[in-house]
């Protein structure tokens, strides 16, 4: 029988970030460094640790903003942001570390964005039957959500099935990336189609179903009741090349090397000492630090 208790995919840079530009700015290890970051993801975890009692968690982490694969598709890719300050990136690594310590398998590719390795390990998931939770902010990762499963923006308590994502989103999860490629993704660096936002957008691939068949149809548009309708043919026809590109790059790859094979998604008991190591050099106190080895002893006690 399909195991009806979710497996949870965690986006972890976009809860790092968030405590990078929310968290205090006075938390410091004792050389001085920030650690205001990996202070809030390390308080993120123990909510969700706390909320969702889960014994089956996979953290994801960006490693590749530069050097994505998307990156030799379009250069200009993400190219509106401002590389990481280097007091972000060693909180990154520890973040990695704090998950990994704490018992949760952690992955990170530097060809592979975590989007990416989330839609390996939800591909997995599928393989064995079992529902997954997606806990992201990201609409991007929304795509992956099918008949049993949810994506949910954990900061904002926002949590959406396959309904729910349309009626938030306007469009299927499966429409996701076509959606898209037409409006643009101004947080990716990725072009839209001039003069298409999101109403339009939703409206196209609620009647053509896919970007492919919006193209393959532009003759049905001027009949359409769309504002402007008669002068999308053209608009379309003109950036067909870079709707497809887009697609390439709104798109999750699913085939990632390294989660071929059985990638692991059970917590375990994780490594005390490392644990206690790393909180140590990081000055964290009593109490978070018991409600990070609360957490890590109970990894193996099944869900209620």
């Amino acid at each position: 029988m399909p195991e009806s208790r979710p497996v949870y995919l965690v986006d972890a840079s976009v809860y790092i970030f968030r405590a990078w530009f929310s968290m205090p700015d006075q938390f410091a290890d004792s050389a001085g460094r920030p650690t205001n970051a990996v202070y809030g993801f390390a308080r993120f975890l123990c909510e969700l640790l706390e909320q969702t009692r889960g014994t089956h968690i996979a953290v994801a982490f960006d490693e590749s903003l530069t050097s994505s694969f998307r990156n030799e598709i379009y250069p200009a890719y993400k190219a509106n942001r401002e590389p990481a300050p280097e007091a972000l990136r060693q909180q990154f690594a520890w973040c990695k570390d704090l998950a990994r310590h704490a018992g949760l398998p952690v992955y990170a590719d530097d060809r592979f964005e975590a989007d990416d390795l989330i839609a390996c390990l939800a591909g997995h998931c599928r393989t064995q039957q079992r529902t997954f939770c997606v806990v992201s902010g990201d609409k991007d990762l929304a795509q992956l959500i099918g008949e049993r499963d949810s994506w949910w923006d954990f900061a904002r308590r926002r949590r959406l099935d396959q309904a729910g994502v349309l009626a938030h989103f306007g469009v299927r999860p499966d429409q996701i990336a076509d959606f898209l490629a037409l409006t643009g993704d101004p947080v990716d660096n990725i072009p839209g189609v001039p003069g298409i936002g999101p109403k339009t957008a939703g409206a196209l691939l609620a009647h053509f179903g896919t970007l492919d068949q919006l193209f393959e149809r532009l003759d049905e548009i001027p009949f359409l009741k769309l504002r402007g309708a008669r002068t999308l043919p053209a608009k379309l026809k003109a950036h067909e090349a870079e709707a497809r590109l887009a697609l390439r790059l709104t798109r999750l790859a699913d085939d990632v090397e390294q989660l071929r094979d059985a990638p692991r998604i059970q917590r375990d008991g994780g490594n005390e000492d490392a644990l206690d190591a790393l909180l140590d050099g990081l000055g964290f106190g009593r109490p978070l630090r018991e409600r990070l080895h609360r957490q890590r002893a109970t990894a193996s006690i099944p869900e209620a």
